[in-house]
């Protein structure tokens, strides 16, 4: 089963991209934007601005970096997570309270970070790079890491890893154990057939459960990624200098297009990993 999950959770992340990067970008956009002179009103500003100046493909910028990640980081998740819940389980068929879910989830999430920090701060670098304000620092996801390792070695790489696990473990104990949760209340514990309208919504709202735990530690995580070097000691010197000069609702930068996000991106997730799951069983029972 766990094999399984490895290859589904990899086709359930690259569903989840391809839908919710151009929303993402615009996440990032506005929690790294300056607080005293800001270039975006909000949402649909930063969505029309950036449309205006750099045309619909600056939304999919930095989408190279997740999406070459994207694979391994779901099917390390979801192969985490199902390990995470065997682990708990005394037989099979023993079915985990929520308590246990969110401990597998949790597990799920600090397993990935060593993959998805680096992908993380390539991205935020990009993304925040705006076409049409001078020259650009960087030609694409490879000339960032060239360019991080040259400037700081893997220490610049991975910068911020210790902010993505604080930020994905909750999340994904969240994420995955309101999925379950959702899928057992609208079909009962045991789900013999896929119901696509079931796994879009139970996937949708698992995001949004997700990303409500996230977001402030993604502020934090994204304003130390995309800094230049020098300007943060690290998470906790990002969280307290975002305190003092912006509030506590600078925390919540961000949230309408990652809520906007949450919902279709991780609905196609799931349904893509529940489509995947379902192949392989018919195509390779035992497994």
């Amino acid at each position: 089963m766990e094999a399984k999950s490895f290859l589904a959770g990899g086709c359930g992340g690259v569903s989840a991209t391809v839908v919710g990067h151009p929303f993402d970008t615009i996440k990032v956009r506005l929690q790294t934007q300056s607080a005293t002179n800001p270039i975006y009103r909000g949402t649909w500003d930063c969505v029309a601005q950036t449309v205006r100046k750099e045309g619909v493909r600056a939304l999919y910028k930095g989408m190279g970096a997740p999406l070459l990640g994207t694979a391994p980081i779901f099917a390390i998740s979801f192969y985490s997570n199902a390990m995470g819940k065997k682990m708990q389980q005394r037989t099979a068929d023993t079915v985990l309270g929520p308590h246990q879910l969110a401990m597998a989830g949790c597990f799920s999430g600090v397993m990935t970070t060593i993959v998805m920090a680096p992908g993380e701060r390539i991205k935020c670098l990009l993304q925040v790079q705006q076409s049409g304000a001078g020259p650009v620092k960087y030609s694409g996801p490879v000339d960032v890491a060239r360019s991080l390792y040259r400037e700081g070695g893997l220490r610049s790489i991975f910068k911020g890893s210790a902010a993505t696990a604080a930020r994905d473990g909750p999340a994904s104990a969240a994420f995955f154990a309101s999925y379950e949760l959702i899928q057992r209340w609208l079909s009962g514990p045991e789900r013999a057939e896929l119901s696509v309208g079931k796994t879009l919504f139970a996937g949708g709202m698992a995001g949004i459960c997700n990303w409500i735990v996230a977001i402030p530690v993604d502020v934090v995580k994204s304003r130390l990624q995309a800094a230049p070097e020098g300007v943060y000691k690290g998470a906790l010197d990002v969280f307290f200098k975002l305190l003092r000069s912006e509030g506590f609702v600078a925390l919540w930068k961000g949230a309408v297009p990652v809520l906007m996000r949450a919902f279709p991106a991780n609905a196609a997730c799931f349904l893509g990993y529940e489509a995947a799951l379902q192949g392989l069983n018919q195509v390779v029972p035992n497994l």
